[in-house]
């Protein structure tokens, strides 16, 4: 299928393929069970077949999506052989996920007209989101960009200093304040620091407390409202860091964080210790708000830019 007429990079298709591993051993161990005995695909194998990609964490509106495809091959088709489900598989989930144009880039790039272009991250603590940070921050830094840290995640001194790890170990600037600073006057110098520094991006960590969404709302708005003082139409982009090996519990996540406040852009992170791989399929699936990266080892070159084309290869492979 078209789909797959794409060049990967070597290097970071084996990384990929690495990172997807136990998802994958882990899928198809399951689909090796649901065939067994089975020469064509019928109900029983469809039936099967539902349970893993649920139990993969796809979701099931998307799984429904998927198996209704399938039903439809199978009717077309008329005898479709269990040796032939992998490849429809792979065609299918690549389908779904091509009617969004989204997931496409291959590259760390930020538009050419947004200069600073502000990234506000947000996303409950333990999901990896200072990492990612710091991930990026290396990733931007290594495709030619200036970039600056804000450490407004001011309410845990942890966040703030494991920041300036990052910080220090990239090279990058930081802007920082004592613990229980206002996020949003953090986020003010941030943006300042950067206009007079002539930087390419900012990356503004926020806190993870999800305890009071209003709370929660009330501060990130706060936080965009005084970052407008300074660039007019900053923040450029909201992305939601998810942990890819809580499940559905990155769904709900998702919801509640959709909730709470605009996001615009998904990372889903720790792929690489986890059998849910299958959520990122899901995720891009459901939500109509992109996944833009995806976080695949521990290495500070294992964030990678999520390419729907590449995902599923390295899934279906």
């Amino acid at each position: 299928m078209s789909f797959f007429k794409k060049l990967f990079s070597t290097d970071k298709k084996e990384t990929l393929d690495k990172g997807l591993e136990k998802s994958k051993t882990t899928f198809f161990s399951k689909l090796s069970k649901a065939v067994a005995g089975k020469s064509k695909v019928d109900d029983d194998v469809l039936d099967n077949l539902e349970e893993i990609l649920v139990a993969s964490d796809v979701g099931v509106n998307t799984t429904l999506k998927i198996i209704s495809r399938i039903e439809k091959r199978v009717a077309e088709d008329k005898y479709l052989g269990t040796d032939e489900l992998n490849q429809i598989l792979r065609d299918e989930i690549g389908a779904l996920l091509s009617e969004t144009n989204r997931g496409e880039a291959t590259e760390f790039e930020i538009p050419k007209d947004k200069k600073p272009y502000v990234l506000m991250v947000v996303g409950v603590n333990g999901v990896g989101k200072t990492t990612t940070i710091g991930k990026l921050a290396y990733q931007f830094k290594k495709a030619g960009y200036k970039v600056v840290l804000g450490a407004a995640d001011t309410f845990r001194a942890a966040a703030i200093d494991q920041l300036q790890v990052w910080a220090d170990r990239v090279d990058v600037p930081i802007v920082r304040q004592n613990m229980g600073s206002d996020p949003a006057s953090v986020a003010f110098d941030t943006l300042q620091s950067a206009v007079a520094q002539n930087a390419d991006v900012v990356i503004i960590d926020t806190a993870g407390r999800l305890h009071n969404k209003i709370n929660l709302m009330n501060e990130l708005t706060k936080v965009k409202r005084v970052m407008q003082k300074v660039v007019a139409d900053a923040p450029h982009d909201v992305l939601l860091v998810l942990d890819g090996s809580t499940g559905q519990n990155a769904f709900e996540q998702a919801k509640q964080f959709t909730a709470a406040t605009e996001v615009t852009s998904l990372a889903v992170t720790k792929l690489d210790g986890t059998a849910k791989g299958g959520v990122v399929i899901g995720i891009s699936d459901q939500f109509q708000i992109p996944v833009k990266y995806i976080g695949i080892g521990e290495g500070i070159e294992d964030l990678q830019v999520f390419n729907k084309y590449e995902f599923v290869d390295s899934f279906f492979k």
